[in-house]
């Protein structure tokens, strides 16, 4: 997936300057970005503070060794459960 050329809290940034009342369209202008990129990001972003996309990345990454960590488990389980099954 292409790397953003903007940070998560450049976007809130953005987003903000958006919410105190300023056109989209000079938004999108200013910052060279579309309309399409401007919705996205107010539909993953809009209502966020710095604070909670800082705390949001951290729940993605715990999310994430999570899941590794349960692939491994069953990947486990499933490995012994054939074994029992042979010696049966």
């Amino acid at each position: 997936m292409r790397q953003s050329k903007f940070t998560e809290t450049q976007i809130v940034a953005i987003l903000k300057e958006a919410d105190a009342g300023r056109p989209v369209n000079e938004i999108w202008r200013k910052y060279s970005i579309s309309s399409a990129t401007y919705y996205k990001w107010k539909a993953k972003y809009g209502g966020l503070e710095a604070s909670d996309i800082k705390r949001l990345k951290e729940l993605e990454h715990e999310n994430s060794k999570l899941k590794r960590l349960y692939a491994d488990v069953a990947l486990e389980n499933a490995a012994l459960k054939d074994l029992i099954e042979k010696k049966l």
